[in-house]
Parts: C-alpha cells; sequence; structure tokens
C-alpha cells in the first residue's frame, strides 16, 4: 500500500500540469479570439470617383465635401449602434447625398443633352438575395427609396422611367417637379461638354465608346455599404449618370451586379465609376465571386478587379466594400475618391485624394 503512495503523488502532480497546461492555453486561445474579434458593425459610403485633385479644390469647398460626408456616415452610423438593419443604414445614408447639390445623386445629379435630370439607383439585401433597382426616372426625389419600394414591395427588380415613376406615385413616394434637380453649376457644366463636344470620337478595340470630356471627369455616383449586428449586409447605389448622355443612356448604378451587389456569404460593394466598363466587367459581382469560388480575401478581390481587370478593358474608377466580417476597402484607380468609413468603435476616417 505504501509504495502506491509515491505513484499516485506522482499521477496527481501530472494531472495537475497537464490541467494547468490546458488552462493556460485556453486562456492564449481565449487572448487571440478576443483581440481577432470582428467588428458588430461598419459601414463605407463614396460620393463618386474620378479626377479629383487637390489643387483644383478650394479649402471651402474640401470643408463642404467632408462635412457632408460625415454627416451622411453618421445617419447609417446611429442606425446600426441601435441596432437598425444594413438596409436601412444604407436608404438614409444615401438621402443625405441625394438630398445634396455636392454630388451627382438626386438634388446634384447632372443634366442629359436633352437637358433633364435622369436619375438611377439601386439597393440589395445580402441576407436574402433580394435587389431592387429604377432608371431614368425624373420626378422622383429619392430614387433610393424608390428601389428599396421596388424590391420590398414588387415582384420585379427593376422598373425604369415613367413606368417607374407611376410605381413611386401609387407608393406614396415623394414626386418632385422636374425644376427640383436643377443647380446652375450642373447647367454650366452640361453647356460646356456641348461647347466641347463638336464632336470628338474615337473608336478602338477597346473602347464601345469615348469621350474626352466624359473620361477626364469625375464620375459622381454615391454609394453605401454596411454591416448590421444581426450580421447581414447590404449594398445601394444612386446617381444622375453621365453629363451630356443621350438616348435614355445607363450606367451601371441600377445594375444588380455591376453597381450594386451584397451577399451574406461574402460582401456588399457599391461602385464608382465610368459605368459602360463596370457593366461589361460585373464589377460588384466579380468581386464577390473572387472571395466565394477562390477564398481570397476582400481586399485582394477589390484589387484584382479595380487595378487589373477594369483597367484592362480601358475603364476607370472605384468601389466600397465591407465583408460579413466587418472588413472595409475602398478601392480606386483614379486620382480621388470621395469616400468615409465608420467601425463600431464609432471611428471615423474620411478620404477625398489619391491614396499615398
Amino acid at each position: 500500500m505504501k509504495s502506491l503512495i509515491p505513484f499516485t503523488l506522482v499521477f496527481l502532480l501530472c494531472f495537475a500540469c497537464n490541467n494547468e497546461n490546458k488552462t493556460t492555453d485556453a486562456l492564449i486561445e481565449s487572448e487571440v479570439e478576443t483581440k481577432i474579434e470582428k467588428p458588430e458593425f461598419a459601414i463605407v459610403i463614396h460620393g463618386g470617383a474620378g479626377t479629383i485633385l487637390k489643387k483644383n479644390m478650394t479649402s471651402e469647398r474640401e470643408a463642404a465635401y467632408k462635412a457632408k460626408l460625415e454627416e451622411a456616415i453618421r445617419v447609417g452610423y446611429n442606425i446600426l449602434k441601435q441596432g437598425g438593419s444594413s438596409l436601412d443604414a444604407v436608404e438614409k445614408t444615401i438621402n443625405v447625398m441625394e438630398d445634396s447639390p455636392l454630388f451627382n445623386a438626386g438634388k446634384g445629379a447632372v443634366f442629359t443633352n436633352a437637358e433633364t435630370n435622369e436619375l438611377d439607383a439601386s439597393i440589395m439585401d445580402g441576407k436574402t438575395l433580394n435587389a431592387g433597382a429604377s432608371a431614368g426616372t425624373t420626378t422622383v426625389r429619392n430614387p433610393i427609396n424608390l428601389a428599396r419600394t421596388i424590391m420590398d414591395k414588387s415582384e420585379h427588380v427593376m422598373l425604369s422611367g415613367k413606368g417607374a415613376e407611376t410605381f413611386a406615385k401609387e407608393q406614396g413616394l415623394e414626386i418632385v417637379d422636374p425644376n427640383y434637380f436643377y443647380t446652375e453649376n450642373r447647367f454650366k457644366s452640361l453647356q460646356r461638354a456641348k461647347d466641347r463636344e463638336k464632336i470628338e470620337l474615337d473608336h478602338d478595340d477597346q473602347t464601345a465608346f469615348y469621350d474626352p470630356t466624359i473620361k477626364d471627369s469625375k464620375f459622381g455616383t454615391v454609394g453605401c455599404v454596411a454591416l448590421d449586428k444581426n450580421g447581414n449586409l447590404a449594398a445601394g447605389t444612386s446617381t444622375g449618370g453621365m453629363t451630356n448622355k443621350r438616348y435614355g443612356r445607363i450606367g451601371d448604378a441600377p445594375i444588380i451586379g455591376s453597381g450594386t451587389y451584397a451577399n451574406n456569404a461574402t460582401c456588399a460593394v457599391s461602385s464608382t465609376g465610368w459605368g459602360e466598363f463596370f457593366i461589361r466587367a460585373q464589377v460588384a459581382h466579380d468581386i464577390s465571386a473572387l472571395m466565394e469560388y477562390k477564398g481570397l480575401s476582400l481586399q485582394e478581390a477589390a484589387r484584382i478587379v479595380i487595378q487589373e481587370k477594369v483597367p484592362k478593358l480601358g475603364g476607370n474608377g472605384g468601389i466600397i466594400a465591407v465583408d460579413k466580417d466587418g472588413n472595409m476597402v475602398m478601392e480606386f484607380n483614379t486620382a480621388g475618391m470621395y469616400r468615409a468609413t465608420m467601425n463600431d468603435k464609432g471611428e471615423l476616417v474620411i478620404g477625398i485624394y489619391e491614396k499615398k
């Protein structure tokens, strides 16, 4: 019996040491999990990408853009912080930019060749993959609201022109006189474009349509992507299109997969750029597909599409995106992009010019 005592003591000591090691390992794992714990929510916005140079910007105008970007993103941030849905955050955030003459969406929409304003928008729910879009409307004050209503209250994904406006009226959305969208600086931009047009078109094997007054201008789409506390992603985009556009031209903004895409399995994306190329490249969906099928990170997928695929076609622009883990990306290949991010800690980052 006595001979068993030393053996028993050794066994107990080993057992205690083993438990202590397990406890230490558990603590280390817990610390690692704490360090890599994903954010509860996140939100990213853009106000257009293009030739945005500091030398061409007054300090007053720069301050105005930054103030409006902050105002817009804080609207969505507060919705998310209070447990609201990513869809609501996206819609209400875009409303702020649509109501500002600073951006080419809603109130600040550019003019067509016929001196009218034709607006496009789209929104997508990453949880259900449901989506809504409107194109070519002239009387709906907030096109993103129409896109959301089409998604929620119709069996369709996209409505356009007069039919979309009829639906908007039936659903009680705010209808305005087309003159609401008139801004002096946008009208002057149209006149300058017409003066320079005269008409210089260049066709080659890469581009279906080339206009130097378009290629060197800012693409003033607005957009928002968000991840909410329930893990649901959403994306939305709204625009007035291209200055001097004709024939009912529609760009990428209302096209699901091009200008907007959201999928809880991967990410939410909103695009801003030369629409014809973003449609051909299916930019927003392509980023999601690279993540889903190749296992790429959001950052790498966005880099490949924006820095390699789109330029190879001959286009330019940028995207904002957030993935299911709350990682945020703002990728562009132009001289600048109006943009901002906020995480669940309330940390705000605003940018305008090219990344250093």
